[in-house]
């Protein structure tokens, strides 16, 4: 559950909501929300000029849409813009408290605006996959009819969260995390701006690095880390922000990652090895150590999925079956969640047995086959089913394994120059200690030994 909805549902519903601008006492992220389009920092995909949501947000669009993507992206400011921006009439609901009898009473109340005075009803909800199938099949009618311009919000992907009825009836707009330099451009803001910090205090650019790792492309995260540093500095009578002052107020050590850099190809490596070596507290470490950094949960999962055929392979059958659904589980829903699913699986191959046979086999084949050991395939096993094949002597003579009792025959697959090659060589290990046994019966049926 994210955060994304919060300081959301005040917005008013009127005709032309009206700009007033934070109080004093706001979050610095609710002060130094964008008050029109040219203030938004990131999502220039979405926001140039004529892109999609831009002309929505002018008014100049009638096309319902959807907006996907992590939280701190931009999806609240983008409704508060709608909310100020746009001529028609604007409501917002959340999905969390909001049933089909709120929906109902929003669209009949859209259906009278629109049939009385000619205005379209913008209709903004939050965490939109938190709505249940029936409630989702409710706006169906309205959106296809547009007598509401619905603008929905969601954090999780569309595709598994929404219904397909409803998704095929919507622009779906992808929000992006912010880039680095992006994060910078919005601290910096807000340490000047007369709304934020207003120059009262200063930030070193360590500091500002390790806020900027510390957000991981969540503008909302950086901000709220700004305050809380500027606060403390605050209380002490200092003036600069450094990185003891950021490290005290958000309770988490800046830890030493550089993305692009040595620690990036460092850390993993370490990661790996760890697991590899069956060390499972180690791995858990490394994988801290990432994810507190901003490292990339996409590319963990990749480098998991790549260890369980690499390191575990069939002495543990299910290996790869973890890591695809830790793959899954970070691209469906996305961090801080994810850390879990990621966890497990890094767990999971680090106490499994390991097996190199996998990668030995499929990387001796493949040599074989860059040195010219290709051969023919042998007549019996080539494509029969074309006039003339017979006389070639293709498919003749082939043997089909499921007339025998126990599916297995002698017969020979490979080519010539290959006969009696052993590529994989299942090891003594976990689940292998079977498949050697069954592999070396196998081999003696087909081979004729």
């Amino acid at each position: 559950m994210t955060a994304e909805g919060e300081g959301l549902f005040e917005l008013p519903t009127s005709d032309t909501p009206p700009a007033e601008p934070a109080r004093a006492t706001a979050p610095l992220a609710v002060r130094m929300r964008p008050r029109a389009l040219d203030e938004v920092v990131g999502q220039s995909h979405l926001l140039s000029p004529g892109a999609p949501l831009r002309r929505l947000v002018e008014g100049g669009d009638a096309a319902s849409v959807l907006l996907y993507g992590p939280p701190g992206t931009g999806k609240t400011t983008i409704a508060r813009l709608l909310a100020t921006g746009a001529t028609r009439y604007f409501v917002a609901l959340s999905a969390l408290s909001s049933g089909v009898k709120e929906l109902r009473e929003v669209i009949n109340d859209a259906r009278h605006r629109h049939h009385r005075h000619n205005r379209q009803t913008v209709l903004f909800i939050d965490e939109v996959h938190r709505f249940s199938k029936t409630q989702q099949d409710a706006l169906l009618g309205a959106v296809e009819d547009r007598l509401v311009l619905l603008v929905a919000a969601t954090t999780e992907n569309p595709s598994f969260s929404v219904v397909s009825p409803l998704l095929s009836r919507l622009l779906v707009l992808q929000l992006r995390s912010l880039r680095e330099d992006e994060v910078r451009e919005l601290l910096r803001r807000a340490v000047t701006d007369q709304r934020g910090l207003d120059g009262s205090v200063s930030l070193s650019a360590e500091a500002e690095d390790a806020l900027v790792r510390l957000a991981a492309g969540d503008a909302r995260s950086a901000l709220t880390a700004l305050e809380a540093s500027a606060d403390g500095v605050a209380d002490t009578g200092g003036k600069v922000i450094d990185v003891p002052a950021v490290e005290r107020a958000v309770a988490q050590a800046t830890v030493r990652y550089d993305r692009q850099g040595d620690q990036h190809y460092d850390v993993i490596s370490a990661f790996i090895k760890s697991i590899r070596g069956s060390d499972p507290d180690a791995a858990l470490h490394y994988l801290a150590r990432m994810l507190v950094a901003g490292e990339d949960p996409r590319f963990v999962a990749r480098r998991l999925l790549v260890h369980a055929s690499e390191d575990v392979g069939l002495a543990d059958p299910t290996a790869l079956q973890a890591a695809v659904a830790a793959a899954q589980t970070v691209q469906l829903i996305g961090m801080p969640e994810a850390r879990l699913a990621l966890a497990q699986a890094t767990v999971h191959l680090a106490l499994a047995p390991k097996s190199n046979s996998v990668i030995v086999g499929m990387d001796e084949a493949m040599a074989d086959v860059r040195a010219g050991a290709v051969g023919e395939v042998p007549a019996h096993l080539r494509q029969g089913r074309y006039a003339g094949a017979a006389e070639l002597g293709n498919a003749v003579g082939y043997r089909y394994p499921h007339r025998t009792s126990d599916g297995v025959l002698e017969q020979q697959y490979p080519p010539d120059e290959l006969v009696g090659k052993d590529y994989y060589r299942p090891t003594q290990h976990g689940g292998e200690r079977t498949l050697h046994e069954r592999l070396t019966k196998l081999r003696r049926a087909v081979r004729g030994g």
